[in-house]
């Protein structure tokens, strides 16, 4: 049987790049763009198809953001496919990102400009704002939505006698500090992208701690940094200018400086060829480029505990009850809804 793969953020950046080398991987997989943007989406199927004409390839509107496209999004993809092999977890956003410009100069001429670079510790805040559901917008994209659909999906993801793996893309960003449990939305700080990255990596170990013994394994990927439209977004375009020779420079002293998504994909192109059962559920697999520019995938071990990991798990069950009722009462009533926009405008 075809293997079926689903990608979200598929339309462009590490997702596009992935949809391209699973194709020349496995020709005959069947390929599924999910993606909020649908122009987008189509113009990413129409390049896929210049290279791989005889593609299986379809798309699906999906925004993580929101719970209503989530709930619609699962319930054509129950109706498309009996089996789902491979859902990739990738799509994600940094709103309004803003940069210590001081931090940024002095780390540039510093011993640490790597790390600077690879983590962005110190340099990166943003400014999250609530969305129509209620939710922090970071949050409700870069985890909860993944979460709702994982859950919404598990009737193709949960088969006997056949294994299937959920994949997020996490990022070396990921910092335990910004993440608490007592606000997993991060309503308090100033480092949503952190705390939803590090959040992806504790509710993984869980993931696999519930579904295993259902034939579903989870991993996590850091596709180390790379130049994508979300980092693009970070500084002005004449700055990238400026630093990207620095940059090309630094790599030659670093493996983490993967810069084009093909490369950032590797790691995640790497776990498709893998038996998931064989996977360390507690390593986070990092895409990683030599100085000679050889791509390769290595498992470095994630700052995480059970403890913690099971603890946010039963608050997202918790959320997701919640957000299901809210859900059914404005389906019964639109007014509800209505009345919601009202107090938040």
């Amino acid at each position: 049987m075809k293997k079926a793969v689903l990608v979200t953020g598929a339309n462009s950046g590490i997702g596009l790049a992935l949809c391209e080398r699973l194709l020349c991987q496995d020709a005959e997989i069947q390929l599924c763009l999910a993606c909020r943007n649908m122009q987008r989406a189509e113009a990413a199927r129409t390049a896929l198809l210049v290279s791989h004409s005889d593609a299986h390839i379809t798309l699906l509107h999906l925004d993580v953001g929101s719970v209503s496209s989530v709930l619609k999004a699962a319930q054509e993809v129950k109706m498309r496919y009996n089996r789902l092999d491979s859902l990739y977890l990738n799509a994600g956003i940094m709103p309004n990102p803003q940069v210590d410009i001081k931090a940024l100069l002095k780390g540039l001429f510093s011993s640490k400009v790597i790390h600077m670079f690879a983590t962005a510790e110190g340099l990166l805040t943003q400014h999250d704002h609530v969305n129509s559901d209620g939710l922090q917008e970071v949050f409700a994209t870069n985890l909860f939505g993944h979460f709702l659909l994982v859950r919404e999906l598990e009737p193709v993801l949960c088969q006997p006698g056949h294994t299937s793996r959920l994949i997020w893309t996490s990022s070396s960003n990921a910092r335990r500090t910004t993440f608490s449990l007592s606000d997993i939305q991060h309503q308090k700080g100033a480092e949503p992208y952190s705390s939803s990255k590090y959040a992806s990596d504790l509710l993984s170990l869980a993931l696999n701690r519930h579904y295993n013994d259902q034939g579903l394994y989870s991993s996590v990927v850091c596709p180390g940094l790379v130049m994508t439209n979300l980092t693009y977004g970070i500084l002005p375009s004449f700055f990238w200018t400026l630093i990207m020779p620095v940059m090309w420079l630094i790599r030659v002293f670093t493996n983490t400086f993967t810069l084009t998504p093909y490369n950032g994909a590797e790691a995640l192109i790497w776990l498709f060829l893998q038996n998931p059962e064989s996977l360390d559920p507690r390593a986070k697999y990092h895409s990683l480029t030599s100085g000679f520019g050889n791509n390769y995938t290595q498992p470095r071990k994630m700052d995480i505990d059970e403890d913690m990991s099971e603890a946010l798990y039963e608050q997202l069950l918790e959320l997701e009850s919640k957000v299901r009722k809210k859900v059914k009462k404005e389906e019964e009533d639109p007014r509800v809804h209505e009345q919601y926009l009202h107090q938040t405008e």
